[in-house]
């Protein structure tokens, strides 16, 4: 009767096992899509939530792999203080800009170039919560553009006023040449008479 109440027990706790290591991960939450003009500054905010106070051990990663797959890279490190990266596409050109108080792991990067398009992943590991999710943030740089969708509707109706001045217009000039017309006709008509 003693092998069973332990096995009992042991199946017990080993069903409870996975909901607790879910309970004691990291999670972590960012944009999906983050789109940025070629040139600008963009904030790629990241954030997360972890069952354990804030350690001194808590550790943040950010990676990069652009859209082609040929390169992937580290960006951003945290530990203690930040470290930005010695080396490679983002050196001198990214930054912290978070408050680990706060739950913020977010970071900036500077003078976006087309070549920075690619998949930004945020990890953040805080002892003893060790495991979690990875957040990610597809960024897409774009050009600049030169009419904007303002721009291009304050053109369709400025040019719709217009014609529509000039149809009222032809009608009013069409209107009186017809009433000239046919006030001469009259007047033709009774001179004749």
């Amino acid at each position: 009767m003693r092998g069973r109440a332990w096995l009992g027990a042991a199946l017990v706790l080993g069903a409870q096992l996975p909901a607790l290591w879910l309970a004691a991960a990291v999670e972590v939450h960012t944009a999906k899509e983050v789109v940025a003009v070629n040139g600008t500054n963009q904030r790629l905010k990241c954030t997360f939530s972890s069952s354990s106070p804030v350690s001194q051990e808590l550790t943040v990663t950010w990676n990069f792999l652009s859209e082609d797959l040929s390169s992937h890279e580290q960006v951003f490190y945290y530990r203690k203080e930040p470290h930005s990266p010695p080396s490679g596409r983002f050196k001198e050109r990214v930054t912290w800009d978070g408050n680990i108080e706060r739950h913020d792991v977010s970071i900036m990067i500077w003078n976006l170039q087309p070549s920075d398009n690619g998949t930004f992943t945020c990890q953040v590991t805080n002892r003893p919560d060790v495991y979690g999710t990875i957040g990610e943030v597809r960024l897409r740089v774009v050009q600049k553009v030169n009419f904007s969708e303002i721009h291009f509707l304050a053109v369709a109706i400025g040019s719709a006023s217009v014609l529509m001045i000039i149809v009222v217009t032809a009608a009013i000039i069409c209107r009186q040449r017809r009433r000239k017309a046919r006030d001469k006709r009259m007047e033709v008509a009774d001179t004749e008479l």
